[in-house]
């Protein structure tokens, strides 16, 4: 079974999250912030990440950029879900090595085939 981890900061869209995935049998993890998430993915090493980008603390993009320099999470497939979803955004989060980019809202069939094709 994979490990996934869920970084979000809204709690009702962090559950949402974890509940549709966990309803298609994954395992999954989550955190409220970028520093929690990119602490629990050193000690556990997630499949795939699911970051926001808009957080306190420290941003997705930040977290992004950490992970890509962690030998152990620097390939790990990372999708950003946001609602900064402009033209500008979109290049920022794929120059940095995200491996896609959905916008909210998003459908459960957006997350689910991001989730799939990435995992693939």
């Amino acid at each position: 079974m994979t490990k996934n981890l869920v970084i979000e900061d809204e709690l009702f869209v962090r559950e949402n999250i974890v509940e549709l995935l966990e309803s298609e049998d994954f395992e999954v993890f989550s955190t409220e912030n970028g520093i929690l998430g990119i602490l629990w993915a050193q000690e556990n090493i997630p499949d795939l990440v699911i970051c926001d980008v808009m957080m306190p603390e420290i941003n997705g993009y930040e977290v992004l950029a950490e992970m890509r320099e962690l030998p152990m999470t620097s390939l790990t497939p990372f999708i950003f879900l946001t609602a900064m979803a402009d033209k500008g955004d979109i290049r920022q989060g794929m120059d940095l090595g995200a491996d896609d980019y959905l916008p909210k809202p998003f459908t459960r069939e957006e997350l689910l085939g991001a989730f799939h094709s990435r995992l693939a």
